[in-house]
């Protein structure tokens, strides 16, 4: 099973992660550049929906293994703008893209969510959270940037400084997520078919 899957279903393409906890190293990011070239490489009307590949897990952001390894120490820094550049390619996507953050989204993986213009999470299963205060780790300034477009003031502030965790009906309550889906113990055919009829929406709106 590769790292990252595309399939198209009418005119929406869905991108499924696969590599467990989709953690971003370097065969994840040029796994992920190399999937949204081929959705760019397309023509007519669409939309692009994100899914992790588990129920436990949408993305739980950088690999701090990785980045600490002989492999990713000597270009940590590079990288983290990579994947800063990443999270603007999404953000600046030329199709309409939906986030289906069917389990945990956390740090740069909650950002990559937050980079989609429409989120939709788990009522049951998944957190969001921006833990980064509790692991001492600074936040890129590109990264702030985002959180301060996407989320209120007071959201931003609180999500940044506490490093809360939110499951689906708080996250709706601070605005971070448009819709939440409803609850089971497997991912629900009627959430997955509400999450495409909304791309499928937007897709129609969208010529290309």
């Amino acid at each position: 099973m590769s790292a990252i899957d595309v399939t198209r279903e009418g005119a929406v393409f869905v991108l499924t992660m696969n590599a467990g906890e989709n953690r971003f190293n370097r065969g994840f990011v040029d796994a992920l550049n190399g999937a949204l070239d081929e959705v760019e490489r397309s023509s007519g009307p669409a939309a692009l929906v994100t899914v992790g590949g588990s129920e436990k897990f949408y993305s739980n952001g950088l690999d701090l293994a990785w980045i600490g390894s002989d492999e990713g120490r000597d270009s940590a820094a590079t990288f983290v703008q990579e994947v800063i550049t990443l999270l603007a390619r999404f953000l600046a996507f030329p199709i309409p893209s939906v986030a289906a953050m069917n389990g945990h989204a956390f740090a740069a993986g909650g950002m990559m969510a937050l980079a989609h213009d429409f989120r939709v999470m788990r009522a049951d299963r998944g957190f969001f959270c921006l833990p980064e205060v509790d692991i001492n780790v600074p936040l890129a300034p590109g990264m702030t940037a985002l959180i301060q477009e996407k989320l209120s003031a007071e959201s931003s502030r609180r999500r940044c400084l506490t490093g809360a965790r939110l499951g689906g009906p708080q996250a709706l309550e601070a605005r971070h997520r448009r819709r939440r889906g409803r609850g089971s113990r497997r991912p629900a055919a009627g959430d997955r078919a509400r999450r495409r009829a909304l791309a499928n929406r937007i897709a129609a709106r969208t010529g290309r």
